[in-house]
């Protein structure tokens, strides 16, 4: 068992939990019973399990440690004190994994027939990324691409609310230039924007695909550049004195109703 705080790998997983460390090295820590459960799951490319015998006491957690191990995945015993240098839970499960990312290229994939994708310009909350991720899921969509400088979804933030679609929804990431090309390339392919200024009642707009939602910055919104590539514009009406909606909570709202819409399209064939 790893008592120690500075024990070298130990201290290169805690590293992790920083965003230039998770750059360099293409690794992130996870951790959570359903997180890395879900990175098993998916067979995520697992470098290490860390896991502390004093607090994993359910017999899930000790049955993910027991499959990690005959997977050949090093698994790694430690006591309390070091697994609470690694934990960002205020009640930690005592499990954790060190975990490669996983990225695709833009150049080399579009959504096919009748398949929806997501993309964030810019968004900066980690929360909020997470938490899309987690709708995508929910509602079948088949990627999410981030572009320009969004927030890094690796960040533990955006770990911990994915609930575990970090696995299960492939990322992509992209900057204007690219996404322009890649859209002009594919006329086959609808991108529908979202804005408060938006021409459509987001209930009365029609979405056909295969097909892109794009949504803007938390602060912003979509920027002139990409409101252009958009075969039209939605805006979810509001009644109060506020004037904005939690992106995450925006982008589930639009998200349920494409949903919806396709469920009935399946319905009536």
């Amino acid at each position: 068992m790893i008592t120690s705080l500075s024990n070298p790998t130990i201290a290169a997983a805690r590293k992790l939990l920083l965003p230039k460390e998770r750059k360099s090295t293409g690794l992130f820590l996870a951790e959570g019973l359903r997180v890395v459960g879900q990175a098993l799951s998916s067979q995520a490319e697992i470098h290490q399990l860390i896991f502390c015998p004093e607090l994993l006491i359910s017999e899930y957690g000790q049955s993910l440690v027991e499959k990690a191990s005959s997977l050949g995945i090093d698994t790694l015993a430690v006591n309390q004190a070091v697994f609470a240098s690694l934990a960002r839970k205020d009640t930690p499960q005592g499990i954790a994994a060190v975990i490669r990312q996983r990225w695709f290229a833009l150049s080399e994939n579009a959504p096919a027939e009748n398949e929806l994708w997501v993309a964030l310009q810019a968004v900066q909350n980690p929360g909020n990324l997470g938490t899309i991720l987690r709708t995508c899921d929910a509602v079948g969509a088949k990627a999410l691409l981030l572009l320009d400088d969004c927030t890094d979804p690796y960040d533990a933030a955006a770990v911990k609310a994915s609930m575990g679609s970090i696995f299960t929804v492939p990322l992509l990431k992209s900057r204007l230039q690219e996404f322009q090309a890649w859209a002009a390339s594919r006329p086959e392919i609808s991108v529908f924007g979202t804005s408060d200024k938006g021409a459509e009642d987001y209930t009365q707009a029609c979405y056909p695909l295969p097909a892109v939602l794009l949504l803007g910055s938390e602060r912003q919104g979509l920027p002139a550049d990409y409101v252009s590539l958009c075969s039209q514009i939605v805006r979810i009406p509001m009644e109060g004195a506020c004037d904005s909606l939690n992106l995450s909570v925006a982008a589930g709202i639009i998200l349920y109703e494409i949903y919806n819409q396709i469920r009935g399209r399946k319905k009536r064939q």
